[in-house]
């Protein structure tokens, strides 16, 4: 069994590395090419042509900015969740556990009045940095927490 893992110095932000690099490196992809498309189109397109495929692959890089822009900040008050669409901030004695089962897309937060929220700034399939980010914020929780274990 391993040994419990000590709670880090706070502030902390967890996020997941190899999801970020993939959507701002398409994000760039597509950008740049709806620029070089909109460049050479052929001739029946006039300039609202172009700018609409230009504004469609910023369209497309923003929402690929907020599936990049995901984490997880813990500091002395409580924890804010970032995650694609919504931001989420709870103070330390509303937060209960965090639980990641193996094959979870990111770990499960349960809070005190049953609301439970998905962190997707701690990526399930980076396997380790996910186990040692969510020991982590059960350490946090464990000795922050108004449910202290005795």
């Amino acid at each position: 069994m391993s040994e419990p893992v000590q709670s880090p110095p706070l502030p902390v932000t967890w996020r997941p590395r190899r999801p970020r690099i993939v959507a701002y490196g398409f994000a760039v992809l597509i950008v740049l090419g709806a620029v070089v498309m909109a460049v050479f189109i052929a001739e029946p397109f006039k300039l609202p042509d172009r700018v609409a495929l230009v504004a469609f692959g910023c369209a497309v890089a923003f929402v690929l900015h907020l599936l990049g822009r995901v984490r997880v900040e813990a500091d002395d008050e409580g924890i804010t969740i970032v995650n694609a669409v919504r931001t989420h901030r709870y103070t330390w004695p509303e937060i209960l556990e965090v639980t990641l089962l193996v094959g979870d897309p990111w770990p499960r937060i349960d809070f005190s009045d049953g609301r439970t929220i998905g962190a997707m700034g701690i990526q399930g399939s980076e396997k380790p940095r996910a186990r040692r980010a969510t020991a982590e914020l059960e350490a946090l929780i464990r000795e922050r927490g108004e449910a202290r274990e005795t």
